[in-house]
């Protein structure tokens, strides 16, 4: 599904207008609010991510990135401009068309699990299928499957509550990854996990999404996070937008200092794909083939363990190249692969 954002602002306030008229004047966030009371959530953001992106939306508390996300689905209202799914205006539209629009083509996954108490974990994965009118039981089947991607099948007939906060989150994923939702919004999903728990959910999601290629918007204030995950970042502060690229094109070229400082601990050799340094193969690679979107710094364990090259594979599983350990450390050192 094609997103597009165009000028859209968002003013809190009791009259947003005079916001809105003061931001077409140049009145900074911190004016704005010693003047009026009003605050800038976001302003004048335009954005187009295409089908199929992983799109991180990064910057510190305050920046205006949870703000953006919700106005997409339109739980926080625009103050101004225009949100379209594959040209519909979605800021056009009516609550029952918006609310059919949410069910059937959007999921969500929140910080807070979200989950309903009173219902197992099964029934909270069908729940939203239900909701749209599917049969109990092919619900229950899709959610089954939908457990079992995420890996916790076996937690079906449990309780929220005698579930890790990690476990959570995945049933989490699974009820917004069930409805097959042509958009995915995930509004700092992993930020309340462990470290080690906030990895494994980040592979869970990299898994499906090789799979299935959703369009995803991903709110964080992680940068180890939304290098490891995205297809291209965009950096917020005050509002605004800073810059949007890729990983590496960021931190080669950041557009001015506050995007430079947020990236100034990311080594370059970070940003590079198993696909990225792979070679021809010269017949000796063993095992099962890493994906070639896998970023260097995953595949760091196996290479250790591993005498010959490992295979890497493109996402049809077809062998685009090989890489082998002495490859994969000069170009984390160097930052850039070898000639």
């Amino acid at each position: 599904m094609h997103l597009e954002l165009e000028q859209l602002s968002k003013v809190f306030g009791p009259d947003p207008a005079i916001g809105l008229e003061a931001l077409e004047c140049g009145v900074s966030k911190a004016e704005l609010l010693a003047t009026t009371s009003h605050v800038i959530g976001v302003r004048n953001v335009s954005l187009a991510i295409e089908p199929g992106e992983l799109f991180v939306v990064m910057g510190l508390s305050g920046s205006g990135k949870s703000t953006l996300v919700r106005m997409i689905n339109r739980l926080v209202e625009p103050s101004a401009g225009r949100v379209r799914l594959d040209g519909i205006d979605v800021t056009a539209l009516p609550q029952r068309p918006l609310i059919a629009l949410r069910r059937k083509r959007m999921g969500m996954v929140f910080q807070s699990f979200a989950l309903l108490p009173h219902l197992n974990v099964l029934d909270n994965v069908a729940f939203g299928l239900r909701i749209a009118g599917v049969g109990r039981q092919a619900a229950r089947a899709r959610a089954r499957d939908a457990l079992q991607r995420v890996g916790i099948a076996e937690t079906a007939g449990h309780d929220p509550a005698q579930l890790s906060g990690g476990m959570q989150q995945r049933v989490g994923l699974a009820r917004a990854w069930v409805k097959e939702p042509q958009i995915l919004l995930m509004d700092e999903a992993f930020s309340a996990l462990d470290p080690l728990i906030r990895t494994e959910m980040q592979d869970a999601l990299l898994e499906l999404q090789r799979s299935d290629r959703r369009t995803i918007v991903f709110i964080s204030h992680d940068l180890s996070e939304a290098v490891r995950i995205a297809d291209r970042i965009a950096v917020m502060a005050e509002g605004e937008i800073r810059q949007v690229g890729t990983p590496a094109e960021i931190v080669r070229n950041p557009a001015d200092d506050y995007v430079r400082a947020f990236f100034r601990d990311v080594r370059p050799g970070r940003l590079f794909t198993a696909g990225d340094i792979a070679t021809p193969c010269n017949g000796d690679a063993r095992g099962e083939p890493v994906p070639a979107v896998t970023l260097l710094d995953d595949l760091l364990a196996r290479a250790a363990g591993s005498e010959t090259p490992l295979p890497v594979a493109d996402n049809e599983g077809r062998i685009v190249g090989c890489i082998d350990r002495a490859r994969l450390l000069r170009t984390l050192a160097n930052g850039q692969p070898p000639a």
